[in-house]
């Protein structure tokens, strides 16, 4: 069984190498050959020098989370992954999390399981779970799908989802077109607690709750262009 454990990365060269050790370290000794995958977006720092232990694929230009996400997700089919997780570059997420959320789509036989910082909230600040919350409540009332954490970059894959699911965002509005597609496409979706790692430096990356505005007009509008499709 292949696993392919993707990490879009803009400008994380601090952290990045430390991201990369524990992935490794974590899957080094597991029953499933795995593979690291740095996505560097465009940085402008030493992110793809720092993460060379990793397989690094660089994009040309910019291409936001979304954009980064896709090339992970289509680097592994090409190479017959069983399996896709999808991991945030600035050391939020502990890769035993990760790995104990593999083990429960597995168990759930989930094709696309989403690592909720919600349903544990502790070390989250109350206006990150304002945000997430409000982008939540959106994302059901725009698409009927009902998660606790919607915008978590912690995300398992099946083969399934890899092969079928495709989105058009590029930027953190993918997050709720993911689900979006994966609803179409009669995916089983599930979610798993973990804990968010927060530190000085990972609350200065991400979304904030002002980009949200900007994240629910991006879907709002392609829902209801959609319709008339």
């Amino acid at each position: 069984m292949k696993i392919c454990i993707v990490v879009p990365a803009y400008n994380e060269e601090s952290v990045i190498g430390d991201v990369v050790d524990d992935i490794k370290e974590t899957f080094r000794d597991k029953k499933y050959s795995s593979e690291v995958v740095i996505v560097n977006d465009r940085s402008t720092d030493d992110t793809a020098e720092n993460a060379k232990k990793a397989t690094v694929i660089d994009h040309l230009i910019n291409q936001g989370a979304g954009g980064a996400t896709s090339t992970g997700l289509r680097y592994a089919k090409l190479n017959k992954a069983d399996w896709v997780i999808t991991m945030d570059g600035d050391g939020q997420h502990k890769a035993s999390d990760a790995l104990s959320c593999l083990e429960q789509a597995m168990k759930l036989e989930a094709d696309l399981l989403i690592g909720s910082r919600l349903i544990n909230k502790k070390g989250m600040s109350k206006v990150k779970i304002l945000g997430n919350k409000g982008l939540t409540i959106i994302t059901f009332l725009l698409f009927g799908i009902n998660v606790t954490d919607s915008q978590s970059g912690l995300r398992i894959f099946s083969q399934q989802a890899i092969d079928v699911l495709e989105w058009k965002s590029t930027g953190y509005d993918f997050c709720s077109e993911m689900l979006w597609r994966a609803k179409k496409a009669n995916l089983k979706i599930a979610e798993y607690p973990i804990q968010a790692i927060y530190t000085d430096y990972s609350k200065s990356k991400g979304q904030n709750n002002w980009n949200a505005i900007n994240i629910v007009k991006s879907l709002v509008r392609r829902r209801i262009v959609e319709m008339f499709e």
